[in-house]
């Protein structure tokens, strides 16, 4: 067992300390300490490291984060590739702008309440159980909402970053080789992240997605990179024209089929108020239109006598007269009568019968 205490720092250090000074004095003036892939399982009070800023510890055996409450100065913290499995006692190191905890055993992204300076988290390769994934507590979300500007969360198969539209300031995320797998999940996401500058995600399912670059590239306005390739201005705009055009054909669409469904509607409208009917004229051959009153169709239905209806018959011969019937009638034959109730105008019947 290793653990990273005063007199190993102080050993380590070169620390050559001037007259009438002690170690204690020494380490107050410690800015970095770097103790990376020292097999370091603990870390032992760090009390009189008081301006300590940048404190490199990854690639050790660390389990727990701990003593680290008086590193208030504490700028940048490396823990990654350790076997971590919460993260706690950070709540003091208020200056705290960059926390790396990648390759861990880490299952839920909480403990950072109150680190308003935290700019960059960097947690991904958790070594999760199979089957789970990486969690987000809401209130550590909620905290660092207006702080944080870049998140790595890579391969910790997570399949829904919704929750991460409360980090309003985010310019840089990376999440390759998760689970994610719907473009509309994403969408809304970028609807949310309005300062987003670049975003990978290869290695996600979503990414074979049709058309996937090019939806992502329509709704988010301020992204420039995209799984690692730039998107100029020329692809941009282009996809902005095109989806204008397929917008402005589907309205055009929309516009004259409603139009036709007008026309068809009115059309049958006007054909239950007329009952429009052929008629055929053996000298001309082309059928002709008649408009038939409602009593009028009530005779064609059967629903009425000829004898109550005689004058309106005699009303309808009248009117064809304007349709040639007159100057057809000598060669009107029975058989050239398309509509049964003609057979029971008199002066019709009397000139099929004569013939």
């Amino acid at each position: 067992m290793v653990r990273l205490t005063l007199e190993l720092i102080a050993k380590n250090s070169n620390l050559k300390p001037r007259k009438e000074e002690t170690i204690a004095q020494c380490l107050k003036k410690l800015t970095h300490i770097n103790f990376s892939d020292k097999n370091i399982d603990a870390i032992e009070d760090l009390s009189f490291c008081k301006n300590l800023s940048v404190l490199y510890l990854y690639d050790n055996r660390i389990s727990e984060i701990t003593n680290l409450n008086y590193a208030t100065n504490l700028t940048h913290l490396y823990l990654q590739n350790n076997c971590i499995s919460y993260i706690e006692n950070l709540r003091s190191l208020k200056k705290l702008e960059k926390l790396y905890l990648g390759g861990n055993y880490i299952a839920v992204i909480e403990g950072l309440e109150g680190l308003e300076e935290l700019r960059e988290l960097h947690v991904e390769s958790q070594k999760l159980p199979l089957g789970e994934k990486l969690l987000f507590d809401p209130r550590t979300l909620r905290s660092l909402a207006k702080s944080l500007s870049i998140l790595n969360i890579s391969n910790n198969n997570i399949d829904d970053i919704r929750d991460l539209e409360i980090l309003e300031n985010l310019n840089h995320l990376t999440a390759v080789d998760n689970q994610i797998i719907h473009i509309k999940d994403l969408e809304f996401l970028l609807n949310k992240l309005v300062k987003l500058c670049k975003m990978d995600l290869n290695g996600n399912p979503v990414c074979i997605k049709p058309k996937y670059r090019d939806r992502i590239i329509l709704v988010s306005k301020s992204l420039e990179f995209l799984d690692g390739k730039e998107i100029k201005n020329v692809e941009r705009q282009f996809l902005v024209n095109w989806k204008a055009s397929k917008e402005a054909r589907k309205i055009s669409k929309k516009r004259n089929s409603k139009n036709e469904c007008e026309i068809n509607s009115y059309i049958r409208n006007f054909e239950t108020m007329h009952h429009i009917v052929p008629v055929y004229y053996p000298q001309v051959g082309k059928p002709k239109l008649v408009f038939f009153s409602d009593s009028q169709r009530f005779l064609l239905n059967g629903n009425t006598s000829p004898e109550s209806c005689q004058e309106d018959n005699t009303k309808i011969i009248e009117d064809m007269g304007n349709l040639s019937l007159k100057e057809s009638e000598t060669l009107l034959t029975k058989n050239d009568v398309h509509e049964s109730h003609l057979l029971y105008n008199p002066k019709v019947k009397e000139k099929l019968e004569n013939k």
